[in-house]
């Protein structure tokens, strides 16, 4: 079956099978492998991406159930000149990665937050991060980029 929907801004388009996840459909059937495949149970929150601007963890999603609808992965974070958006630019800054695994999706739901609630406090950040887990960082760097994120523009947060 042939599957549409619009991702990081574009429609595109491809063949896959019915049972194929949303994970696969993106690394697999478009190319966008910065969605990361970590457990296939929604427990580790990298596959992270967001469908209609909600979070949604895309390796419990089929692909054919997202069809039609608007898709930002990643790849679509970026500032349309294609620099850092300030959540991702604030992950950097703060050293909120380590093996990068992880980091799609816990800029991902970041962004998802910081939509949602512009001025987070601490205790909501990390309450917000709990579906997404990080073997490398403690977390400690991670909440300190998202808290530094929100002190910035949130109109700059994802490219629109």
């Amino acid at each position: 079956m042939k599957v549409t929907m619009t991702v990081n801004g574009r429609p595109m388009s491809a063949e896959t099978e019915g049972r194929t996840l949303l994970s696969s459909f993106l690394r697999d059937g478009l190319g966008l492998t910065g969605t990361h495949v970590g457990c296939d149970t929604t427990q580790c929150g990298a596959c992270t991406v967001h469908v209609d601007g909600e979070p949604v963890k895309s390796c419990t999603v089929l692909a054919q159930d997202v069809a039609g609808r608007s898709v930002t992965t990643i790849e679509g974070m970026a500032n349309k000149d294609g620099s850092l958006s300030v959540i991702q630019q604030a992950f950097q800054d703060h050293h909120g990665l380590q093996c990068g695994f992880c980091t799609p999706g816990m800029v991902m739901i970041s962004a998802a937050l910081l939509n949602e609630k512009p001025n987070p406090t601490e205790e909501e950040v990390r309450h917000y991060l709990k579906g997404n887990i990080c073997r490398c960082t403690g977390y400690h760097n991670i909440v300190k980029a998202v808290m530094a994120a929100a002190g910035a523009d949130s109109r700059k947060l994802a490219a629109e």
